[in-house]
């Protein structure tokens, strides 16, 4: 841009007889301070050092914004991450790290008035977290300070809730405190004697019992898919719907249905003309020959079933 304007400057001075300043120093001078005793005498010159000036504004502006005020301010929120509960806060349950199997437990925490916090390491979900009044700290979860921040020695129960590896640590750090009654949550029901050892109490396997139920599904082809509820979870169940003629879901894709809070249910599989898929993506339509597989509770899932009509 500043070579564009020398020669401009440059074109210019020549057009009003300036041949003095025709030159490139004089045009860089120029065109990197826009004042001083060079000046136009032409219309279409001094349209060209408003438009010189104005572009030095914008330029100037996106480079504080870029990396002067932006930095600060990513750096004002993330102090102001909340990293400590409350002083009076007791009795509470520590989830350490979040997912969709949280949200449920949320649901079923808020309607039960139990206490609970949640502790991750991500900034941008403890921000979401925080703009969705949902309480949480920023840490990592098996830092046995950030676990003291959580309120560790007076809650009731810890739950590890992140990768087998990183659940093993959080149950050790956790461990130091003998009260504490800890549940880890294992992707790889073989990793379950090794969360033991390290000081688990309960070892919970939701793949494990997904995967028994599908199990089932697939071993008797003959059965219908359409089953009534199987409770996985205390409050928690897992079930089918088929889609009807005339369902207001029809045409929908997935992402729509969570978006327009048709249902607080978990849509966690989909068949699909006789394919079933464990991992239904956002833009996947919901069709007339659909049965969707969704996990809830009891009201969550009544829910949906009448949408499904």
């Amino acid at each position: 841009m500043l070579i564009i304007y020398i020669f401009i400057f440059e074109y210019l001075m020549i057009l009003e007889n300036q041949l003095e300043n025709a030159d490139p120093i004089t045009a860089l001078y120029w065109a990197t301070s826009t004042y001083g005793n060079v000046a136009f005498n032409s219309p279409s010159g001094k349209l060209f050092s408003v438009i010189v000036q104005l572009s030095g504004i914008v330029l100037i502006s996106g480079f504080l914004v870029t990396y002067v005020v932006t930095p600060w301010v990513d750096r004002v929120i993330k102090f102001r991450l909340p990293r400590k509960v409350s002083v009076g806060i007791k009795d509470h349950i520590i989830i350490c790290g979040y997912n969709q199997l949280v949200e449920t437990l949320i649901d079923e925490f808020n309607e039960e008035d139990m206490l609970f916090v949640i502790v991750d390491e991500n900034e941008e979900l403890i921000r979401e977290l925080v703009y969705k009044n949902i309480p949480c700290i920023f840490g990592s979860p098996s830092d046995k300070q950030t676990l003291m921040n959580a309120g560790i020695e007076k809650a009731r129960l810890l739950i590890a809730n992140k990768s087998d590896e990183r659940n093993a640590n959080i149950v050790l750090t956790a461990r130091e405190f003998p009260h504490m009654n800890i549940i880890a949550i294992v992707e790889d029901q073989s990793n379950t004697r090794y969360l033991k050892y390290a000081g688990a109490d309960t070892v919970v396997s939701p793949k494990s019992m997904f995967g028994q139920f599908i199990g089932k599904k697939a071993m008797d082809r003959l059965v219908s898919r359409v089953t009534g509820a199987t409770e996985i979870f205390d409050g928690v169940h897992i079930v089918e719907f088929p889609i009807y003629l005339k369902s207001p879901l029809i045409g929908k894709s997935l992402k729509e249905i969570s978006n327009q809070h048709l249902t607080s249910a978990k849509i966690v599989g989909t068949w699909n003309s006789g394919t079933l898929s464990f991992d239904p993506k956002e833009e996947d339509l919901v069709r007339e020959n659909t049965v969707l597989l969704a996990v809830g509770t009891r009201e969550e899932l009544s829910k949906l079933k009448k949408l499904t009509h």
